[in-house]
């Protein structure tokens, strides 16, 4: 035997031992080593260009000649064991990902949301897709003229679907989902009338310059900005400084972001990648909404969107979509110049029709609100309930959470104002001013509803109620279904609607 092939014999001995004991040794913290638990290792040769190949499973003995005989520049490690939940594994896509001007990643995580919204959540997906054509171009061009990615639409999608119309248990609303306070520091007006939260045009302006602020006060990192964007941008500078990193991916293996977070960069990842080429992955019969367009036309006063939709011929609900952040039926009072939106070319025939209106004729009182103040473990349910609007409009109007305290506060209410007081000569105004000033509020009676039942549950004494309906009988004689009648009648005093006492 030649001296040669006795080194190479000893070689591949000494490499066979070194193998056996790495198996016995080398354990993950689930206990036993892989090969005990039946799992092969597989080797994975680093290019010169750094970027991981993984090759085919061979057999021990083909492993130790395959590593005999490579150059001694190629490196071999073993694979990681299976990842826990929160570690992310390099996935390597069959296809290029779709360019983009964010860095797009794909690893197991986002694989698992791609999944999910493949699956689970394809119809939701679906909607987004359908509406993402109807705002895509214009939030574009707003992140444009800012100086910031155009892929940034795609938080808008994990957002709110591009709804302008979305509300979180967090009360964040719009298309960008601003909280209440977010939204006034860039200048979004927020009350009773308007919440331009909703305004897609000025909220994506609104979220332009937010997001600006967050790149740079993270070092130029979207991933970390957008972290930012959904916990709060001090949350993730806490956990930059108590994980010592600034990798998002890092911070996300540890506990202390919330698993809403943990998720959003990869799901904001896996919705831009699909939407970019939805057909791939298996979008490819979606209706998509037509690109919203429109007129603007500057409103001096308080303008009933009624009147508006008679002088260009559309309906009020066209007007209600194009203008989602008007919460009423008028634009918003003490607001000069506001910027209505009409359908694409109707601005000509509006304005000379307009101006032909007298400021006086240009709106009519349709909703007033009342102050209500809560009692002992009274609910908005009850109170909803009581003066027939949604816990939805109490929530928002009031700028409620579920964790405000409610007994003894007093909160906003809105009242139909069916009994609207009718234009009187100038002579009489004076005359009528209690009367023009005074509103009822009208319940329809329902099966079984009595003087007694109804009395208690408006609060309101079963004298005062028959008083107002020139009812005869009271007590537990049932009313006629159907019948409307008085529940309630308010004064206006100080701007303000109260109760009145008859």
């Amino acid at each position: 035997m030649s001296v040669h092939r006795i080194i190479h014999l000893v070689l591949l001995a000494l490499v066979l031992a070194a193998s056996t004991a790495a198996a016995d040794t080398n354990r993950d913290d689930r206990g036993g080593s892989f090969l005990q638990r039946g799992m092969q290792p597989t080797l994975v040769a680093t290019k010169a260009s750094g970027s991981p190949v993984q090759l085919a499973s061979l057999s021990r003995e083909q492993q130790l000649h395959q590593a005999l005989e490579l150059p001694p520049s190629e490196i071999f490690v073993q694979n990681e064991p299976e990842a826990e939940p929160d570690d992310f594994e390099l996935v390597i896509p069959e296809k290029e990902l779709p360019e983009s001007d964010i860095p797009l990643t794909l690893n197991s995580k986002v694989e698992f949301f791609i999944n999910y919204f493949q699956t689970s959540g394809r119809a939701a997906f679906s909607r987004w897709l359908s509406r993402s054509e109807r705002y895509i171009p214009m939030m574009k061009e707003v992140l444009k003229k800012n100086g910031l990615p155009e892929d940034l639409v795609y938080l808008a999608m994990i957002e709110s679907g591009f709804s302008p119309h979305a509300y979180s248990v967090a009360a964040a609303v719009g298309p960008w989902q601003f909280i209440s306070s977010t939204g006034k520091r860039y200048a979004l007006r927020i009350d009773q009338w308007i919440d331009e939260r909703r305004d897609p045009m000025k909220s994506s302006i609104a979220a332009a310059l937010y997001l600006k602020e967050l790149y740079d006060l993270f070092n130029k990192d979207w991933y970390l900005a957008a972290a930012g964007y959904n916990a709060g941008e001090n949350k993730i500078l806490r956990a930059i400084d108590m994980y010592n990193s600034r990798d998002f991916w890092q911070l996300s293996r540890g506990s202390y972001l919330k698993r809403e977070t943990k998720d959003y960069v990869p799901k904001l990842l896996a919705a831009a990648i699909i939407a970019k080429d939805p057909s791939r992955y298996g979008f490819a019969d979606i209706a998509y909404l037509p690109p919203i367009e429109f007129d603007t036309v500057s409103i001096p006063t308080r303008t009933d969107l009624e009147l508006v939709a008679r002088l260009t011929g559309v309906t009020y609900q066209t007007l209600k979509d194009l203008n989602p952040e008007l919460r009423r039926w008028c634009t918003p009072p003490d607001y000069p110049g506001y910027e209505l939106k009409l359908p694409k070319g109707k601005k000509g025939q509006f304005e000379p029709e307009y101006a032909k209106i007298p400021e006086t004729g240009r709106y009519t009182e349709k909703i007033v609100y009342v102050r209500h103040k809560m009692k002992r473990k009274e609910t908005l349910v009850a109170v909803a309930k009581r003066y027939q609007t949604t816990v939805e409009n109490l929530t928002e109007l009031n700028h409620l959470s579920k964790k405000s305290r409610l007994r003894g506060k007093s909160i906003l209410v809105p009242v139909v104002a069916d009994a609207a007081p009718k234009p009187q000569p100038a002579e009489e105004q004076k005359q009528a001013v209690s009367v023009s000033k005074l509103f009822n509020k009208y319940y329809t009676v329902k099966k079984g509803d009595t003087i007694r039942s109804l009395s208690r549950r408006f609060n309101v004494s079963e004298k005062i109620l028959s008083a107002w309906n020139n009812i005869r009988h009271r007590g537990k004689v049932a009313l006629k279904p159907g019948r409307r009648i008085i529940v309630a009648k308010y004064v206006e005093k100080n701007g303000e609607m109260v109760v009145s006492g008859g």
